[in-house]
């Protein structure tokens, strides 16, 4: 279910886009959308991303000891992923858990693939 309105607004943000571009008259990106590329720019960044995978929720301790970097630096690329819409995160007492963000992950897809449409 959870999926479903997922995809459901993904393809929303995709209509939209694509309509935001064609009346401005040239395609532009969002700025989430920016975030989110130059999130994934980075090999650090990409290799913290597959920790998420499966619905893993992580907290900076365990994400710097799996990634082989230190606390700070798990931190910073953190919140690039955060800023980025890959990860999300809510805070348990003292700790802060980390999550992928499946939909704003897949409303930045939808830009990216209504611009890309509109451009090529």
């Amino acid at each position: 279910m959870a999926d479903e309105r997922a995809a459901d607004q993904t393809e929303q943000v995709a209509d939209q886009t694509e309509q935001a571009c064609c009346e401005q008259g040239q395609p532009q990106l969002s700025e989430m959308t920016h975030d989110f590329l130059k999130a994934l720019a980075s090999p650090t960044r990409q290799q913290i991303m597959l920790l998420f995978a499966r619905g893993a929720e992580l907290s900076v301790g365990e994400v710097a000891e799996r990634a082989g970097i230190g606390q700070s630096t798990a931190s910073q690329q953190l919140t690039l992923l955060r800023r980025g819409g890959i990860v999300t995160a809510r805070r348990d007492g003292k700790i802060v858990l980390y999550r992928a963000d499946k939909t704003r992950a897949g409303q930045a897809l939808a830009d990216l693939q209504a611009y890309l449409r509109f451009c090529c």
